[in-house]
């Protein structure tokens, strides 16, 4: 009989966002990343607690219908930068600390009559020390609730409401925010019906939380709001996400913003290829102008059986739209809306809004729990009339006239260790060279980064 484990991952593979286990009867489910998609009930058998040490946690019998699954993730991290933004940030040469626990407790109730009950809580203790010239919301949130919800589902009916983190697709338009030390969440309602066979529709009314840096003072959005529908079909997703905000900022022009994005996405894995391609529109107005942006990402990768170690190199595209015409009525920069934390990589100072990107990246295992990845990126600008901007959307160095399209170049090495099951150190190595339009708009040092890991969850 295989040995009863639990496995780690930094970024959540689900093909949609309610995506069921596919493991083994005895197999642990994967851990991922919002932790209340894992399903631990296979663990009702005492025998199979009894398999590894973390067994009596993840199933605690409360009764004949109840039980209670709980878990704890410790995140430590170091980041050291060198002329961070190529030297024009507050801080360019930066080097602090990130601190995180993420306990949570999962309450099931029936399940036997077909109504099952369920509430998750998971508060986080988040702290920051060293960070120039100070931490911000995202770096620290202090002791707050990350995640608190109730959930009822009826056969293939789940209705949910409270705070949750939303994982949809590869996270290009709604992710975790995994990456820094305070993970975004969302509060509001949730229901999806599954249809079988890897089939499921999403429907959700929710806004983000805006975290706050003391204790218990994180808050619901009031200028922010995500409406929409995410279907999973087998190797598609199809999906309409609608979005206000009562102050957007573009082009130096503040006002409300209403955008809404159509998606499709394509992906799959057949014998050593696997893809993954996205395509997203989006509409609608911002102050007195109308919205006509759109985005391409492609993911094509093989695994090379035929060398030594079997490595796995991929290919990644990406277009995504600026403002082209300024002053003509239409507004086409793209809004990434909530994406992935770490967008193109450990090092990000980019994010995808008017860029064109290119990212070859090879990665392999290295035997006795080690794996290890290069990547290199090259960066242009769509529309030379737009700006750069940064993951969150903000402006970080307007057009200032420079016809210039290359941004820069950067490389990147990353190696990680699986010590146990539960514990993975990691270490990591970018350099960002600047191109010529960041030379002709500011400072243009070369970045450099490390970052070092220690991430214990069970």
């Amino acid at each position: 009989m295989p040995k009863y484990r639990a496995c780690l991952l930094l970024s959540l593979c689900a093909s949609g966002p309610l995506a069921a286990q596919t493991t083994e009867a005895w197999q642990a489910p994967t851990l991922s990343i919002p932790r209340y998609d894992e399903d631990w009930s296979d663990l009702a058998d005492a025998e199979k607690r009894r398999r590894h040490w973390t067994g009596p946690f993840k199933y605690i019998p409360l009764g004949p219908d109840a039980w209670l699954s709980s878990g704890v993730e410790v995140r430590v991290r170091n980041e050291n930068y060198a002329d961070n933004l190529w030297g024009g940030a507050e801080a360019p040469d930066d080097s602090y600390v990130w601190a995180r626990a993420m306990p949570y407790a999962d309450l099931h109730v029936g399940a036997a009559d077909g109504v099952h009950v369920r509430a998750f809580a998971q508060p986080i203790i988040s702290y920051a020390m060293g960070v120039a010239p100070s931490a911000s919301p995202i770096d620290q949130s202090r002791v707050d609730m990350l995640q608190g919800f109730a959930e009822v589902a009826v056969g293939p009916v789940m209705l949910r409401g409270g705070r949750q983190m939303l994982s949809l697709g590869t996270e290009r338009l709604v992710g975790t925010r995994y990456g820094p030390n305070m993970p975004l969440a969302f509060d509001g309602v949730r229901g999806s019906l599954s249809l079988g066979k890897g089939r499921a529709i999403d429907l959700f009314l929710l806004n983000p939380v805006q975290a706050g840096p003391d204790s218990f003072d994180d808050r619901t959005s009031d200028t922010r709001r995500l409406w929409g529908a995410y279907a999973t079909l087998p190797q598609f997703d199809l999906y309409y996400l609608g979005y206000r905000n009562r102050a957007a900022r573009f082009g130096g022009r503040i006002g409300r913003e209403v955008r809404h994005s159509i998606g499709l996405r394509f992906h799959g894995a057949r014998d050593q290829w696997h893809w993954n391609v996205e395509a997203v529109g989006q509409f609608g107005h911002h102050e007195e102008q109308r919205i006509a942006a759109w985005t391409l990402g492609t993911e094509v990768g093989r695994t090379l059986d035929a060398l030594p170690l079997s490595p796995d190199a991929t290919l990644r595209f990406n277009i995504v739209s600026g403002d082209r015409h300024r002053g003509d009525g239409t507004l086409g920069t793209f809004n990434a809306l909530f994406p992935k934390g770490k967008y193109f990589g450990e090092l990000s100072p980019v994010g995808p809004t008017n860029i064109i990107s290119v990212n070859p990246r090879i990665s392999a295992p290295l035997g006795n729990g080690f794996s290890a990845s290069i990547a290199a990126m090259a960066y242009w600008r769509y529309a030379w009339n737009d700006g750069l901007y940064d993951i969150p959307g903000n402006l970080i160095r307007a057009a200032d006239h420079s016809r210039a399209r290359f941004i820069g170049k950067e490389a990147e090495a990353t190696l990680a260790w699986q010590a146990t099951p539960e514990l993975e150190l990691s270490t990591s190595l970018s350099l960002f060279a600047p191109g010529a339009f960041i030379r002709q708009t500011g400072p243009a040092k070369t970045i450099a980064m490390t970052g070092f890991e220690a991430n214990f969850r069970f």
